[in-house]
Parts: structure tokens; C-alpha cells; sequence
């Protein structure tokens, strides 16, 4: 990949799989934002550090990074990437943001790398404790960060909407507007139809959005015998989720058409079975929308 313009703003969609399942040529969701040479990443899913190794970017200059929400297909790579960085002598703090739990989160990692990090300090080469350098943030809606590169704000979207009983309202997940000098990008991170992430869309140069199909998910759990592990409760609830924490392909066109965005990236890609083409889908979110739609891949820049 060339190396990104120092000026200017510039995507790339470091992992494209909607997870849990792991795929042979798709990592799980993370982005990639620089803005003037300044990096930010949107979620860290399973095999964004080798992800970002590939794109040449030093992780050691990776100092801000926001988390849509807490499912592990967004956050499975954020203590390896935070490590790493640690690891090739990252002294200036980490800052992790997003929904309550990122805190939790990071005190976690802290935890699970302070056996490795004692051990290296010990070889030699560092001297700076781990807890001194990975911190979390957790942040409400509204206006969460601001640098003079980007403009940062939140919105609660609808992906935990059906959870009931004593995990009612306890989870949150959020969609992110990114305002830089010269575009306005939207993460949609994982969520249902949601009048409030298409506000918050509204004129966006980009919408990068989660892309599911509740039919395919279920057709590539059977193939590899998760659906039959699962009882009749668990399957039920699967679908509930599949069909009631995430948007249809129409629900995105309908969505980017009343925001009126220019672009659409379909990202978080639900596993097909048998095929990696996409191009079908973006023919259905385009029966709904009239702009610009692309199916990302693992490394594109937009």
C-alpha cells in the first residue's frame, strides 16, 4: 500500500468481517482515520495489528482510539495493538474512548499484559510500566473529543434495543460523526434502524455502515455446525438479535437517501456462504439510494 498523504483526511478500513467467525481473507471491524498525518482508530477487532503492520503504519504513533461498543468482534485486537505499541517503546499515553466499560476494559488489558511487560522491562529496553501508558475514557453522547484535526461526536444507537431483563439499558453502543477539515465521516458501528444515527449522518461525505444478512448468517452457522450446537432458546435468540440489533440492506438505503450522504461503504460484513462477493448487496442498497455505494475490503483507502 502507498504510503498515506500527510495532508488531508484519508480511510482505511483495516477490517471489513462482521464477526464472531473468523475469515481467511476479512479481519474483524476496525478503521483507520489520518488527518493530517495524525492517526485514529474506529474499533479493534481481531487482526487489526497485523492489519495496520500490512498498511505501514507504525503502531507506535497510534495515540487515540475510539471503541463503538463492547462485543468482541470490535474489540478482540485492542490489547494486542496497545501492547505492541507499548512493546516498540510507546511512552506517551494511549487514550481509549467510548462506551461506559472502556475503563473496565482497559484495566483489564493493563492486567493481562503486566505479566509480559514485568518480564520485557526485566530483559531491558523499557523502563515505563504499562499502567502508565494505555488509559480508558468512558464518554457520553454529545460532543465526546475534539483535537484540531477532528470534531468527535456520539450517539446511542439502537443495537442492544432488545435486550430485556437485567441487561435492559445496562449495555450501550454508539455511532460516531467525524468532522475534519475536509469531510465528515459516519460510523455507523453495529446497530438497528435508528432515527437518531441518521440525524447524526445528515450531509455526511461518507457513511460507513454495518452490513448484515440475517438469512445468510444463519445459512453459514449451519455449515460450520454452530446452529446445531445451539438449543432451540439459543437459535431463537440469535435471530432475535440478527433481525432486531441490525439493519437490513434496504434499511441502509433508506437511511443514507433520507441523510442524504454522498457515499456509502458497506463494512462489518455478515459471512457469506461460499462466496466473498458483496456486489449483490450493494445492488439492493442501491434500490434505496441513489449515490455512490462500495463494498470495503480489508485495506482499502477511501
Amino acid at each position: 500500500m502507498q504510503e498515506l498523504s500527510k495532508a488531508g483526511t484519508r480511510l482505511i478500513t483495516v477490517g471489513t468481517a462482521a464477526g464472531p467467525s473468523l475469515r481467511p481473507h476479512r479481519v474483524q471491524s476496525s478503521n483507520l482515520l489520518t488527518v493530517n498525518g495524525t492517526h485514529y482508530v474506529v474499533d479493534a477487532g481481531d487482526g487489526v495489528a497485523r492489519r495496520l503492520a500490512k498498511a505501514g503504519i507504525d503502531v507506535r504513533e497510534i495515540g487515540t482510539i475510539f471503541i463503538t461498543h463492547h462485543h468482541d468482534d470490535h474489540t478482540a485486537g485492542l490489547g494486542t495493538l496497545l501492547s505492541i505499541a507499548w512493546d516498540r517503546n510507546r511512552t506517551k499515553p494511549i487514550h481509549v474512548y467510548g462506551p461506559p466499560k472502556t475503563e473496565e476494559l482497559i484495566k483489564a488489558a493493563v492486567q493481562y499484559f503486566t505479566i509480559s511487560a514485568e518480564i520485557r522491562i526485566a530483559d531491558g529496553g523499557r523502563t515505563v510500566p504499562i499502567a502508565e501508558v494505555f488509559f480508558g475514557h468512558d464518554v457520553g453522547t454529545g460532543l465526546i473529543y475534539q483535537d484540531a484535526n477532528i470534531k468527535v461526536t456520539a450517539i446511542e444507537n439502537t443495537h442492544f434495543d432488545f435486550h430485556k431483563g437485567p441487561a435492559s439499558s445496562k449495555h450501550k453502543s454508539y455511532s460516531y460523526r467525524f468532522e475534519t477539515p475536509d469531510r465528515v465521516i459516519l460510523f455507523t458501528g453495529d446497530t438497528g434502524p435508528s432515527g437518531a444515527v441518521t440525524e447524526l449522518a445528515k450531509g455526511a461525505d461518507l457513511l460507513v455502515t454495518e452490513t448484515s444478512s440475517c438469512e445468510d448468517r444463519k445459512q453459514a452457522m449451519i455449515k460450520d455446525g454452530r446452529w446445531q450446537a445451539m438449543t432451540p432458546a439459543e437459535q431463537a435468540g440469535i435471530m432475535r438479535q440478527a433481525t432486531q440489533g441490525h439493519m437490513t440492506l434496504n434499511d441502509i438505503g433508506s437511511m443514507a437517501t433520507r441523510a442524504n450522504v454522498k457515499t456509502v461503504v458497506l463494512s462489518h460484513l455478515t459471512q457469506r456462504v461460499g462466496t466473498d462477493d458483496y456486489a449483490p448487496w450493494a445492488e439492493e442498497v442501491k434500490k434505496h439510494f441513489s449515490g455512490q455505494v462500495l463494498v470495503a475490503k480489508d485495506l482499502m483507502e477511501f
